[in-house]
């Protein structure tokens, strides 16, 4: 063989990309032989920048990268395994590295003017403001603590639940959050305003609530309910619908409304691909989410004082990795579709108004795109990669315009580039009629 395993396994790969709220600044990790390390990267020039200096293959990830909505602070979490495959038992953190200090999942803040990041607090989910409050996940529990250096972490509030997801609501001033009660068999939107005043739970119910994402003004939020957890144990050897609604809640009185409900069938369950609903409140009061109605996860938009759903993408397709645009007037997204025929083995980036069914390519080309995030009013920035090119962040204008690479490190000296080969698409015929897809992948033999 043309190469070792130590060589093709030396690849760097890219996860984690975020952007600013109101700043033309992106942000991601790049992992080289297991060392991950954060960029970050300042429109126009996108010239990208490593802002921490990890040297080791500890095992322990960096994920949840935050920034405030001015761009001026950034968060990440260090630690855990947010991919769900580890066992929490007494919640104990994974620890590949068979250290003797006891791993901790800890939220550390970086320096965009160079020096050495500063641990936070130890938990999980942070959500900062503009002037550094950072409210964030402990012991089940809502945390409270600030970027300064003799800052004291302490419990926001109490509540009865085990909660999760802090939102602070566009003015930095409220804090919406998931309260699961029971086992997480329902749960609750509450709202934290200030020590004086009682904690408010959006129109509360045996569901489950979840999701919550705020207005554009603050006044409302809308969620994510599905039915409680209970009653009659479900058939084990039978599929059973999970369906769930859209609902939208007054963020000062509480009282709230269905907008949208899902069929009670198979199909109308509650997506479970990446991002599962990816509901966004979009401009013109539009809220945006995906569904799986027809078999395939679409994007579908719904006035927020309700109505009949728009089908904003179609066909055979798969929509993930969901994002919107600075201005809230588009969704970007990625798909396994494209003018080629082989483009539903790959990834693209692409743009549909909040508002209409007229879907456009940002990316073509025989690479994958994933992972959009606006990176200024008018450019995206994504990962890339190809059949022999590693991961990478690249930016291109919302035309499709003006795209480049941001490769944020070379490769290493002897990665294996000449020696891969790109697949080809095939496929067959099952027993039952079902068409497989497959990819071949076949080496000239003359290299």
């Amino acid at each position: 063989d043309p190469f070792t395993m130590d060589q093709i396994l030396s690849y760097p790969f890219v996860t984690g990309i975020v952007s600013a709220e109101h700043a033309d600044r992106i942000a991601w990790v790049r992992v080289v032989n297991g060392v991950r390390n954060v960029w970050v990267a300042d429109g126009p020039a996108f010239a990208p920048k490593q802002v921490t200096q990890y040297t080791q293959d500890d095992g322990q990830e960096i994920t949840q990268l935050t920034f405030s909505p001015d761009g001026k602070h950034l968060l990440y979490v260090r630690g855990g395994d947010h991919d769900a495959n580890w066992p929490a038992a007494g919640d104990l953190a994974p620890d590949p590295n068979s250290s003797t200090e006891q791993p901790m999942v800890t939220i550390w803040s970086v320096s965009l003017a160079g020096a050495a990041p500063a641990k936070v607090a130890e938990g999980d989910e942070p959500a900062i403001t503009n002037d550094g409050r950072v409210a964030y996940i402990k012991d089940h529990h809502v945390w409270l603590t600030d970027l300064s250096p003799k800052a004291k972490p302490a419990r926001f509030f109490f509540d009865r639940g085990n909660d999760g997801h802090p939102s602070w609501s566009p003015d930095g001033k409220r804090l919406a959050f998931v309260s699961a009660r029971d086992n997480d068999d329902h749960s609750f939107i509450g709202i934290y305003v200030n020590a004086a005043t009682p904690l408010l739970y959006l129109t509360p119910s045996t569901g489950r609530d979840n999701a919550p994402v705020w207005s554009k003004d603050g006044s409302q939020i809308a969620f994510v309910r599905q039915p409680g957890r209970g009653g009659a144990p479900e058939p084990i050897l039978q599929q059973v619908p999970n369906p769930w609604a859209i609902w939208v809640a007054d963020s000062t009185g509480g009282a709230g409304r269905k907008v949208w409900e899902s069929p009670n069938t198979l199909l109308g369950s509650f997506p479970e691909g990446a991002g599962n609903a990816n509901l966004h409140w979009a401009a013109g009061n539009r809220l945006v989410f995906t569904a799986d109605l027809d078999n395939w996860p679409h994007l579908y938009s719904v006035p927020a004082s309700g109505g009949d759903a728009m089908l904003l993408t179609s066909g055979n397709i798969m929509v993930e990795d969901v994002s919107e645009s600075r201005d809230g007037r588009f969704m970007i997204y990625s798909a396994n579709t494209g003018p080629d025929a082989n483009d539903d083995d790959r990834r693209h980036i692409f743009r549909v108004p909040a508002d209409a069914a007229t879907p456009t390519e940002i990316t073509t080309g025989d690479g994958l795109e994933t992972s959009p995030v606006p990176a200024g009013d008018d450019s995206v920035a994504f990962i890339s990669a190809g059949a022999k090119r590693p991961f990478s962040v690249a930016v291109a204008r919302a035309d499709g315009s003006e795209t480049h690479d941001l490769s944020g490190g070379s490769l290493p000296k002897d990665f294996p580039l000449d020696a891969l080969v790109v697949p080809k698409k095939v496929t067959f015929q099952s027993p039952d009629g079902l068409t497989i897809h497959g990819q071949l992948f076949q080496r000239d033999r003359t290299q």
